[in-house]
């Protein structure tokens, strides 16, 4: 009787973590790709490893573009949906956002993120975060030079995901295996 508990457990336990691969694969396959400007905040943290925190320019979103609009006490972790457009080189740019749902408009591709709310910066705008905003790097390349770009994939459930690291235009493993690193 324990030999077939202790079975059930371990094919459960596997069973989720395929799941979760083939979840996360799928939405890396089939999502929407898109282009995203960032700005590099900090290279590394000692407790675990290298990694890149990013900030984006969608991460600010200003206050009228909210619909309805948004106060500052706008509460931490509330959701919020952002409607983004392609916009110049190709990076997409927040078009409008809401805290209530949004349908996608012509060439608008949503997402979905939570607010900061220790964050209301002097421009008027919300911190959204959405979750890529660390990207963890091999050992002893976590402070590249150079302009960071990411490609981001959004499936349909809005939650976006990184598919790609460029620095300079190239891929993120291949810049600094590039660097001499």
């Amino acid at each position: 009787m324990k030999l077939k508990l202790l079975l059930l457990v371990l094919a459960l336990q596997c069973a989720w973590i395929a799941c979760t691969v083939v979840t996360q694969e799928r939405a890396l396959s089939y999502g929407h790709i898109i282009l995203l400007e960032t700005r590099r905040v900090d290279p590394r943290d000692l407790l675990r490893g290298d990694y890149l925190i990013l900030d984006y320019p969608i991460s600010d979103v200003p206050a009228n573009l909210f619909s309805p609009p948004v106060k500052k006490d706008l509460p931490y972790g509330t959701k919020i949906f952002v409607a983004l457009a392609g916009g110049t080189n190709h990076f997409y740019r927040v078009s409008r956002a809401s805290t209530n749902e949004l349908a996608a408009g012509i060439g608008e591709v949503l997402i979905l993120g939570t607010s900061d709310g220790q964050r209301w910066n002097a421009s008027n705008a919300v911190h959204v975060v959405y979750g890529i905003e660390k990207y963890f790097v091999a050992e002893g390349q976590g402070n590249p030079t150079g302009k960071l770009t990411v490609q981001a994939v959004v499936p349909a459930s809005g939650r976006v995901k990184i598919k790609e690291v460029f620095v300079d235009g190239q891929p993120y493993a291949v810049a600094m295996k590039g660097a001499g690193r």
